[in-house]
């Protein structure tokens, strides 16, 4: 029997899990037969994903976690230990925008406001790196683990707009690389860090920036069809697969990469 894509039974802890795609990939996994870990900043959206998660097996469990509060991750990770036993996987899906870190259509480059853009610096990256740093330590004493980061489109293409998130996402790329060589070198080739890149996907943060109210594509939207050789958005489920390959045996000798998930957007340039 192929066991290469075998998760069953795999702890994965999961940030950001009462969001679109990383509560859509925490639902995949543990209908996959995976123990998952639900982990959000509001413990009603965490109730309210582990109730739905319940529905699909008692395989789960949840809490409260503020990505950027070092003494709740500590906490938090000793649950996780003293509930599960050991902690396999870490999908860092916390993040986000928020309007005072972009530049507007209508806006000088110099409207910037460094409050904003340093909240979304951050809950980007520090809300990844603290995670990581975290429940690393299971990997580490286990000699076994796997990181799957979240990056993004605007992580290499000087993308208009999201000043703050694309360069919070370059900088999730190069933790991602430098956590990896430092992981694999010091505790062994059974620790991987890998990140994936999706493409333009409908949430609710972005709809009203893709999309007008009847379905047509906005300005932006359109701008980001012409240069997706697929010529749509993606699909939420269209992630899962990536991220289950990259947890899997079948990715024992891959580290350090990040894996576009984008319809062709990163490939094509636009001519």
């Amino acid at each position: 029997m192929n066991t290469l894509f075998n998760i069953q039974d795999k702890v994965i802890a999961v940030t950001g899990a009462a969001g679109v795609l990383a509560g859509g990939t925490a639902k995949y996994l543990q209908e996959q037969g995976a123990y998952v870990v639900y982990l959000d900043l509001f413990q009603e959206k965490v109730d309210a994903a582990v109730e739905e998660a319940k529905k699909i097996s008692d395989k789960c469990c949840g809490f409260a976690c503020n990505v950027l509060d070092q003494d709740v991750l500590d906490q938090v990770y000793a649950q996780v230990l003293e509930s599960c036993g050991r902690i396999d996987v870490l999908v860092n899906g916390a993040g986000g925008n928020m309007p005072g870190a972009t530049i507007g259509p209508d806006q000088d480059v110099f409207d910037l406001k460094i409050e904003d853009y340093t909240k979304v610096l951050d809950l980007n990256l520090k809300g990844t790196v603290m995670p990581t740093m975290t429940f690393a330590k299971a990997f580490k004493a286990q000699g076994s683990g796997c990181v799957v980061n979240f990056s993004s489109m605007s992580s290499k293409n000087a993308m208009t707009r999201v000043l703050g998130y694309s360069n919070a996402k370059a900088a999730i790329d190069n933790f991602t690389r430098w956590m990896a060589t430092e992981m694999a070198i010091k505790y062994g080739d059974k620790i991987r860090v890998n990140a994936l890149a999706p493409g333009f996907f409908i949430g609710n943060q972005n709809r009203a920036l893709l999309l007008n109210e009847d379905g047509s594509y906005t300005a932006r939207g359109q701008q980001v069809i012409n240069k997706t050789p697929f010529r749509r958005f993606g699909q939420q489920e269209e992630v899962y697969g990536t991220i289950h390959y990259l947890i899997s045996d079948a990715a024992r000798f891959v580290t350090g990469v990040v894996v576009p998930v984008d319809g062709g957007f990163e490939a094509f340039s636009g001519v």
